[in-house]
């Protein structure tokens, strides 16, 4: 351990209670990284598991005072790296801030700690007949501050927005340890700048978010789910795209292909891999009428764009089922070996011609590409999966993940549409923005974290 080291280890020990600081090699070991399995990492010299914000400022002042990098985490479900330790680092773990302050009904906001699951949040919302919409495919884990972090989106975002539509007022640590309040809780609100909006999704390069007051909505009617079953990505981008022309907003439309339906299969014997290659999976909210004639829409579009088979769902445990499979193609397809995750964003008259760059790329490339998709936004997953220990295939991937990220760019897309920069993608980064642009967030990160010792190295490429 440095001088440095020890210096800001003694400065915890001093400000916190014992219980906070880990130092033990073993637990340390299981902060350093998050699910983005390709993204390097170092070894922090400590864990901090803070509980309130005050507990926060303190940390953030000692690492100050000792040039030491600070590292926050939510509950490691990130696919980007943006949550992996640097060597010398203090990982600040939000996962015990998990206090639910305030849900006000007539406002229709909650006041929440950053450490709260995000399905936790919807449930206690539930109680009281309101709706937190961004739903993560990791929501059952994930946490409201990594959420923000990364500003998450997910199955229903289509229709209603990522987490930077809800946040209405945020309480930040800055990288000199200051605790400020940025935001709002009235309905509107112009003063200043959006402070609060630059926050969701810096990925903890400019402030620790220690408390979030997010906006709520009246809880929605039941789902009506259709179901079309096509026999390549392509047929089923131009479903999408259909979809999209015919002025219908689903709340959701997901696809998942045959990779991962059969990686689902193996793990869950779930029985949807026999009948299609692709499943696209559309849903609608609207009340009554307008339910309907949404639902009859989605399965013109997916008859129209040449679904093998296409119905609307009226069981509503098998509809429930499909979905259950689609936020399962994850970590099913984890199980098949080492996965390099992507998550480009493409306008929704691009998403054929995208979803055929893929396959290209892993034609190209020789590598397996499995897709799922929030298809209805143009937020496409290509899971670029190689065989463990299989170096050469590695390489290949990466000359893959590369290709689609200039693809997206060329289509006039973004390099990521909710899982962040992090490590994995700031040549992505680079690539579509301006030099001028990236000079903007430089200074903003300058004038924000003048030490530079918030999650550095993370979003912004190297100079």
């Amino acid at each position: 351990m440095t001088t440095l080291s020890a210096g800001v280890v003694e400065a915890l020990r001093a400000a916190l209670p014992a219980d906070r600081l880990l130092l033990d090699d073993d637990v340390v070991a299981s902060y350093v990284h998050d699910e983005a399995e390709w993204a390097p990492h170092g070894r922090p010299v400590a864990v901090v598991r803070p509980r309130t914000s005050a507990e926060v400022q303190a940390v953030v002042r000692a690492c100050g005072e000792h040039r030491v990098p600070v590292v926050t985490r939510g509950a490691g479900t990130g696919l980007s790296g943006g949550a992996n330790a640097v060597d010398g680092c203090v990982v600040v773990s939000t996962e015990a801030m998990r206090e639910i302050r305030a849900i006000d009904p007539v406002e229709r906001y909650a006041v929440v700690q950053p450490g709260v699951v995000n399905d936790d949040l919807r449930a206690a919302c539930a109680a009281h007949g309101l709706w937190y919409p961004p739903d993560p495919a990791s929501a059952p884990w994930s946490t409201i501050g990594g959420n923000v972090a990364t500003n998450a989106g997910g199955l229903c975002c289509v229709k209603y927005g990522v987490t930077r539509d809800y946040v209405l007022e945020l309480e930040v640590v800055t990288g000199t340890g200051e605790l400020v309040r940025l935001g709002r809780r009235t309905a509107k609100g112009v003063v200043g700048y959006d402070l609060a909006g630059l926050m969701v999704g810096s990925e903890g390069t400019l402030g620790i978010v220690t408390e979030v007051t997010v906006r709520l909505r009246p809880a929605r009617p039941a789902e009506r789910t259709v179901v079309g079953y096509f026999a390549s990505v392509v047929d089923a981008g131009r479903a999408v795209e259909a979809v999209g022309a015919a002025g219908i907003v689903p709340s959701a439309l997901e696809l998942v292909d045959r990779h991962c339906l059969a990686a689902v299969d193996a793990w869950k014997n779930m029985g949807l891999s026999v009948d299609a290659d692709v499943v696209l999976l559309g849903r609608s909210d609207a009340p009554g009428p307008a339910g309907d004639a949404e639902a009859d829409g989605m399965l013109r579009c997916f008859t129209g764009a040449g679904a093998t088979w296409a119905a609307a769902s009226t069981d509503s445990a098998e509809a429930e089922a499909l979905f259950s499979a689609r936020r399962l193609a994850y970590p099913a397809v984890e199980r098949l070996g080492p996965v390099l995750t992507e998550d480009v964003c493409v306008p929704k008259a691009a998403v054929p011609e995208m979803l055929g760059r893929v396959e290209a790329a892993a034609r190209r490339n020789d590598v397996l590409i499995a897709n799922i998709a929030h298809a209805g936004d143009g937020n496409l997953h290509p899971l670029i999966i190689t065989p463990p220990g299989d170096d050469a295939a590695r390489e290949r991937a990466q000359v893959a993940f590369a290709e689609i990220m200039r693809d997206a760019v060329e289509l006039g897309g973004t390099v990521t549409g909710e899982h962040g920069v992090g490590l994995l993608k700031r040549s992505g980064l680079a690539l579509e923005q301006s030099p001028a642009v990236v000079a903007m967030q430089r200074a903003v990160k300058a004038a924000l974290d003048p030490l530079g010792i918030l999650n550095p190295g993370k979003v912004l490429p190297d100079e």
